[in-house]
């Protein structure tokens, strides 16, 4: 957020204000800037949870009627994120500090509806330059909307039948309404972007085919839409599914035979999604399984801690060994208990099994969301690689080692926030159009 908003935003300044001057902050649109992240309790060498003392003090703001300073906040978020609605519901979280959701997204329409009357854009003096942006998830929609803004011509192409990637169908009902989804969709369409859906690039498109058709530039941003596969004896069975599978699933509508006692092996915010809402369906018993510490664990902690008020169970330093079945159909899974070792490259300390813990639990349905990775194969072999499988990009520009192919989001990042997705967007937007300013003087 603080790259976003610049000097509207700083996590640590504002930290120091709430014991320096607290009724200072009371009345601050800073205090209601925080998307979640935790990228500041990262960095912070005493780990403080920064969200989680924003959002007190936003409650005593809220309880004492100090809401003028969120409607200055949400101005600065329609200024200068392109996917507002979804921004607001997904990382802000109004509804924590006792605000109404509706009444929070109808005023952002209002604000936006103003604020556009004065940044519309000239379509007459749209550029000739055309930009290819390679699927709708946040980072994607934020280099169509931020390019198009500015009059060139971009194409989304997106592989699923409708726009939106991850947004669309991963993230639960509950807290993304698909209707907010579609009208922020729209908005964006109305900019004049060009919509190729139900398009594979490799396979329906070719990536070469992009600079024979006029594509000055291209933004690829894929996301991590694959599932890694869990290498256990009965992986194969009916009834174990994987959690991106089952989420999009429910998002579609489809008919789904949900289990009376479910599983969820992994501990980020996939698993925490998929647990609940198989809890929403008819799930009468959820529990996720994950290896390490509470300490450890890569989900948001406010959605831990929702996803426990609603009935979900967690078990801590539990690893599976191997699924069970009975005719061909998943009874129990086997898995062993685990103690913490010496830190991993990641900084987590590794999940080491406990000789003799093997254990037995009866499920009738598995849902697995142990990590996703970008399925990448379409991309030219100039495009180099991180180790991982994902896109390596200079960090200032979001450039890949390809010339004028940018990427950004989960295709760059691997599973990330909303909020960080947009952030790469929009770098990658603006160094797009550096980019291709400097070819068309470079032709002059």
């Amino acid at each position: 957020m603080a790259e976003m908003l610049g000097n509207d935003y700083n996590p640590r300044g504002l930290l120091e204000q709430i014991y320096l001057s607290p009724e200072t902050v009371l009345s601050s649109d800073e205090l209601w800037l925080c998307a979640w992240c935790y990228r500041c309790q990262k960095r912070c060498p005493q780990a403080l949870k920064l969200p989680e003392i924003f959002l007190t003090i936003r409650s005593i703001a809220k309880e004492q009627g100090n809401t003028k300073p969120f409607e200055k906040a949400l101005q600065k978020i329609v200024k200068n994120i392109p996917l507002p609605l979804v921004t607001t519901l997904v990382c802000f979280h109004p509804e924590r500090a006792g605000l109404e959701n509706e009444k929070v997204l109808e005023k952002i329409g209002q604000i936006r509806g103003e604020w556009l009357k004065t940044k519309k854009a000239d379509r007459s003096t749209r550029a000739a330059e055309k930009v290819a942006v390679i699927g709708s998830g946040p980072a994607g929609l934020t280099v169509a909307y931020e390019l198009s803004k500015k009059g060139y011509a971009v194409t989304l192409f997106e592989a699923l039948p409708e726009l939106g990637g991850m947004l669309r169908k991963c993230i639960p009902e509950y807290r993304l309404p698909k209707k907010v989804l579609n009208e922020e969709i729209q908005f964006i369409k109305d900019l004049g972007v060009e919509v190729k859906t139900g398009t594979e690039v490799g396979k329906d498109v070719c990536f070469e085919d992009f600079q024979k058709e006029g594509y000055k530039a291209v933004f690829v941003g894929a996301g991590a839409h694959k599932s890694q596969r869990l290498r256990v004896e009965g992986g194969d069975l009916n009834g174990v599914t994987h959690a991106l599978d089952f989420l999009w699933s429910s998002n579609s509508g489809k008919k789904m035979e949900i289990g009376k006692n479910v599983v969820v092996v992994g501990g980020g915010n996939v698993a925490i999604d998929a647990a609940r809402t198989a809890l929403c369906q008819s799930a009468k018993d959820v529990t996720i399984l994950y290896r390490r510490s509470r300490e450890e664990m890569p989900a948001n902690m406010w959605e831990v801690k929702e996803a426990e008020a609603e009935g979900v169970k967690i078990e801590f330093l539990v690893s599976p060994k191997r699924i069970l079945g009975e005719k061909g159909r998943v009874s129990a899974i086997e898995c062993v208990r685990m103690q913490l070792g010496e830190p991993d490259e990641t900084g987590r300390r590794k999940a080491v099994p406990l000789e003799g813990s093997e254990f037995k639990r009866e499920t009738d349905m598995v849902i697995l969301a142990i990590g996703e990775v970008p399925d990448l194969r379409f991309l030219p072999k100039e495009i180099e690689l991180n180790d991982d499988g994902t896109v390596w990009v200079n960090p200032i520009t979001m450039e890949t080692s390809l010339l004028g192919v940018f990427a950004g989001g989960d295709a760059v990042t691997g599973p990330a926030s909303v909020i960080e997705a947009i952030r790469d967007g929009k770098r990658a937007a603006e160094s797009i159009e550096c980019y291709l300013k400097s070819e068309g003087r470079a032709k002059q």
